[in-house]
């Protein structure tokens, strides 16, 4: 399955980074706004082209597992791209399956771990990510920053990744 870039008019660059994210962020911007805040997926993506005009952005959301794992999978295999960023929403507390496609990622390329909200400072089940220990870094309670916090951190090792190639 092709991979394509959320604007695909954008002027080709070398760098590309998928952006996943899992259940329940499509309601981003009407969901529980007081902890996520009003701002919508697209708005994110938005922001990340306006930021990084250097950096492609793939998106994709699912709120099915399988679906997040097939798409992991996916651009394991796609040399066009660069790294990931993933918000795996809940899944990133008990999706072990999530976690090992994760895990066969690491080390060919980087991914960073967001979280809209400080995941540390909600309910106690909240507190764990088994998903934490299978990417490069993590960004909790950022806000939706944390995304381009996520992105600049990709860029930043993919590009080290390319020098030492």
């Amino acid at each position: 399955m092709p991979i394509t870039p959320t604007n695909p008019e954008e002027p080709t660059s070398t760098m590309t980074i998928a952006i996943i994210n899992g259940p329940n962020l499509n309601l981003l911007g009407e969901r529980n706004p007081e902890i996520y805040g009003s701002e919508t997926l697209q708005d994110i993506l938005d922001m990340l082209r306006c930021e990084m005009p250097e950096v492609s952005f793939t998106h994709f959301q699912s709120n099915h597992e399988g679906e997040i794992i097939d798409r992991i999978q996916a651009i394991r295999k796609d040399n066009s791209i660069n790294g990931i960023v993933i918000n795996p929403g809940a899944y990133a507390h008990y999706s072990y399956a999530i976690a090992d496609a994760l895990r066969d990622i690491k080390g060919i390329k980087p991914v960073v771990e967001v979280h809209i909200s400080n995941i540390h400072a909600r309910e106690e089940f909240r507190s764990h990510s088994v998903t934490a220990a299978c990417v490069d870094a993590v960004i909790a309670g950022a806000g939706t920053r944390g995304y381009l916090l996520g992105a600049m951190h990709v860029k930043h090792l993919a590009e080290a990744q390319t020098l030492k190639s």
